[in-house]
């Protein structure tokens, strides 16, 4: 009996997303509250990846969410620029009564989970009150890059909401766009150079080929109106 391939994400060098291990594919949308902000994820189609496939990096294959080696004829260059170092090491850090805010800026996929309620970034100076306390880890945990991370003051623990290892398609109704490759739950992101970045709960990797901070996603897609045609309320 061949044994079962590991779940990871690989990053081809100027190429798509290889995902092995039958890891579960489902498009995530970004639903409002009656205020329009964002609220809650919504799971819509899903997809029979199977063991191996391929999913578009460059933002140009006709076959989205998959790849049809478009990259090729383009001329993508999707050159990883991003950091290795921990994403505690990058994070600018709020201090609350009870929690700890850890903002690592640059890796923003731009949900906007973190706006309801007049911003996580002031809320969580008020955490000693029961319902905004609630009110900032449910935004922390909503956010899908992993940007906002929580620790606990008494035990240092993060608050983080179990995640099952799966990938998302977030598509953003609200703008009309579509957003990036979604991974949770701890799965293996792995360089073209073999190499593992962080593990981490939730990240976030570009899938419109804008980014600057390759392979993860600093929500370019909103400003360019990437649309992957997957949902009819985002546009063809």
């Amino acid at each position: 009996m061949s044994e079962q391939p590991e779940m990871k994400v690989v990053v081809m060098r100027h190429g798509p997303y290889r995902v092995t291990g039958n890891v579960p594919l489902a498009v995530q949308v970004i639903t409002p509250n009656p205020a329009g902000e964002s609220w809650d994820w919504t799971e819509g189609r899903s997809f029979a990846g199977g063991a191996e496939y391929f999913l578009c990096r460059c933002g140009q294959s006709k076959n989205k969410p998959f790849c049809d080696n478009s990259h090729l004829t383009v001329g993508f260059q999707g050159e990883e620029t991003a950091s290795r170092r921990p994403l505690e090491r990058q994070s600018v850090h709020y201090d609350g009564p009870t929690m700890l805010l850890s903002d690592a800026e640059q890796y923003c996929a731009f949900a906007r989970f973190c706006d309801p309620g007049g911003k996580i970034w002031s809320l969580i100076e008020r955490t000693e009150q029961p319902a905004v306390a609630e009110l900032v880890v449910r935004e922390a945990n909503h956010c899908p890059a992993g940007r906002l991370v929580l620790h606990d003051k008494k035990t240092g623990r993060p608050i983080e909401h179990p995640l099952p290892p799966s990938l998302g398609l977030i598509e953003d109704p609200a703008l009309r766009c579509s957003g990036p490759l979604w991974v949770r739950g701890g799965l293996r992101v792995e360089s073209q150079d073999g190499k593992a970045y962080e593990t981490r709960n939730r990240m976030t990797l570009c899938r419109c080929g804008a980014s600057d901070n390759m392979p993860f996603c600093n929500g370019s897609h909103a400003s360019i109106k990437f649309r992957d045609g997957l949902i009819k309320d985002v546009g063809p």
